[in-house]
């Protein structure tokens, strides 16, 4: 199982994000009013999702090792957040290279990229907690609780374009596109992040637990790994 998810994780990734790219960029028509350009929501928008579905991932993590002390569950909090927060980025600056041409600016103070900038730098402040607390209980208990605090600015971002006058398009969704092309390309590439997400953060998780055994002091559970026994 563990290889199959070690090959078949980034092969999927990669198969769906080529696939969704030809799509996107050679089949799928020309958004009528912005022509060419709306195409880097094809990134833009799976993104989005996936640094939402990261933080959600960190959320539900921290609130586990609050309640059952799980380190399992600490690392899996510190590896989707770091994910989350590369996905972050990349929403950051895709909006910020459609915005130029559709807004003339490359950023605005509009409630939407605000709030969504101030997304990414509440979780790399998370992530510097980590770096900075030495003490694994201590680290693990602050961080989750600051994971919690933190992810109170999620449905702000979510909501932000429904509660202000803003200049930001509701948010794209396969319902909200007419044609099916773009509607298949949206999909297979938020598919693709999807898979990329689950691929690194199960790497990083790897690391984390490996930094967790030398921390605590407990061996590594290499012998059933090697088919001898524990």
């Amino acid at each position: 199982m563990r290889r199959v998810l070690d090959f078949g994780l980034p092969a999927m990734a990669f198969g769906l994000l080529i696939i969704g790219g030809v799509v996107g960029l050679a089949i799928a028509p020309p958004e009528r009013d912005m022509g060419d350009v709306y195409r880097i929501i094809y990134v833009h928008v799976p993104a989005a999702l996936g640094a939402l579905i990261a933080y959600t991932t960190t959320l539900v993590a921290s609130l586990v090792y609050l309640f059952k002390s799980s380190w399992a569950a600490d690392a899996i909090a510190e590896s989707s957040a770091e994910v989350g927060v590369v996905l972050n980025g990349m929403l950051l600056i895709t909006g910020s290279i459609w915005g130029r041409p559709t807004w003339g600016v490359w950023w605005t103070w509009d409630p939407r990229l605000t709030t969504a900038a101030i997304m990414f730098f509440a979780f790399v402040g998370y992530l510097a907690l980590r770096r900075f607390v030495d003490a694994p209980e201590k680290r693990a208990t602050w961080a989750s609780v600051v994971a919690i605090i933190v992810y109170v600015d999620i449905p702000i971002v979510w909501f932000s374009v429904r509660w202000w006058n803003s200049l930001h398009q509701l948010q794209s969704s396969p319902n909200t596109i007419p044609d099916p092309m773009m509607k298949l390309a949206l999909r297979l590439n938020a598919f693709a992040l999807l898979f990329f997400f689950l691929w690194f953060t199960r790497q990083r998780y790897r690391i984390a637990r490996t930094r967790q055994r030398v921390e605590l002091m407990e061996p590594p559970a290499l012998a059933p790994a090697m088919g001898g026994t524990p």
